[in-house]
């Protein structure tokens, strides 16, 4: 839909199916209160659903800002089916700008709810205008404590996670406590939202098999879903990440041998297979390494070819970004690459000296391993 401060902001297709259901609902509700718009009463509502979701945004601005302040980048924000996500690539280094990260945004909606409540002051009660800054004034309130409760994937889960990382020392430990909190929140939400709201119309003498017993008995179920994947999504990529500094260049590259660029394929691989390396790099008349073979392009030639195919047609130019040091490793190594796509990386040493080739194929395998390791435990993340 376009960028704030840099930042990309989409729009998920649910949200139109929200959009659509917050007009119904609300256009309901407005036909009570204010049963002279008639048909109008829609279009009121779906101002209001477009506004309520600016006012999450806003929201996500709030993370969004905060990240950016502490150097961590966004990769976009996106307003989905239950409010939005800043997808923040980066994990907080501290507990204390982790909490202030998690607690921008519902802070903001608080803050939010306080202006639409001053609003809702100068205006009459009675009038479209008093409607709406009442029912955003409402709708950012509960945004804030929704956010508020102390269970990831939750803004009041990352609070908890910091707390306890700061309590304990340990990022992991404030992941597993807030993740469990999750979990336990998801199953006090699935049983506890249908029975308070059907025990606080009980007035009404309404059975659970009502229509709305049973709309508020799926919502329930959407939302608990959705707080336990999310919690069983941060436990993963927690440890996962635990994992990942072993996941470093120096451990996953090949040996190499060096060649010229006008050595035949066939030769360059005799001598490979002599050295028990696995990959080839073209060096100029100095020895310097101007560019990797691809194992793609060696594959693609048949057997009694090789002979007659020089290495340098089958190599890609080094840039930059194709040079990784060898002591990279965790999610430094990850960002680098995907940085700079390419299938062959040159590994070198600090003093710049060859010391192998890296293939992405093998760095993604070992990605895939360190995964599977943790499959029991689910994964991801995301504030909001």
């Amino acid at each position: 839909m376009g960028r704030v401060l840099g930042v990309p902001v989409y729009v998920a297709p649910s949200w139109f199916l929200v959009a659509a259901l917050i007009t119904w609902f609300f256009g309901n509700q407005l036909d009570r209160v204010l049963p002279g718009l008639g048909g109008g009463r829609y279009l009121v509502s779906l101002f209001f659903a477009v506004a309520f979701y600016a006012s999450v945004l806003v929201h996500e601005l709030a993370h969004t800002v905060a990240a950016i302040r502490f150097d961590l980048p966004v990769r976009r924000i996106q307003l989905q089916f239950f409010g939005g996500v800043s997808e923040i690539e980066k994990e907080s280094q501290t507990p204390g700008r982790e909490f202030v990260l998690a607690g921008a945004g519902p802070l903001l909606s608080l803050v939010l709810s306080g202006v639409f409540y001053i609003g809702v002051l100068a205006v009459e009660s009675d009038t479209v205008p008093g409607v709406l800054l009442a029912g955003l004034m409402v709708s950012n309130l509960i945004v804030a404590v929704f956010n508020l409760l102390p269970g990831l994937p939750l803004d009041g889960g990352r609070m908890l996670r910091a707390v306890v990382w700061r309590l304990s020392g340990s990022a992991m430990t404030g992941t597993v406590a807030a993740a469990w909190t999750g979990r336990v929140l998801a199953i006090v939400v699935l049983i506890g939202f249908p029975l308070a709201t059907h025990l606080g119309s009980v007035g009404e003498r309404q059975s659970f098999a009502g229509l709305e017993s049973l709309t508020d008995a799926l919502l329930a179920a959407i939302l608990a879903a959705i707080i336990w994947t999310g919690a069983g999504n941060s436990l993963r990529m927690a440890r996962l990440r635990e994992r990942l500094p072993r996941l470093n260049a120096r451990s996953l590259t090949r040996r190499a041998v060096p060649v010229t660029g006008e050595t035949p394929l066939s030769e360059a691989l005799r001598r490979a297979n002599d050295a028990g390396a696995r990959a080839l790099v073209v060096v100029d008349t100095e020895g310097s390494p101007v560019s990797v073979v691809r194992e793609s392009g060696i594959a693609g030639i048949p057997q009694h070819r090789r002979p007659w195919v020089a290495v340098s047609t089958l190599a890609q130019d080094l840039t930059d970004g194709m040079r990784v040091p060898a002591d990279l490793g965790g999610e430094g190594l990850l960002e680098h690459l995907r940085a700079t796509p390419a299938s062959e990386y040159l590994v070198v040493e600090e003093t710049g000296e060859i010391y192998g080739v890296l293939s992405t194929g093998d760095v993604e395998r070992a990605f895939i391993e360190a995964m599977a390791r943790h499959s029991p435990s689910a994964g991801g993340r995301s504030t909001g």
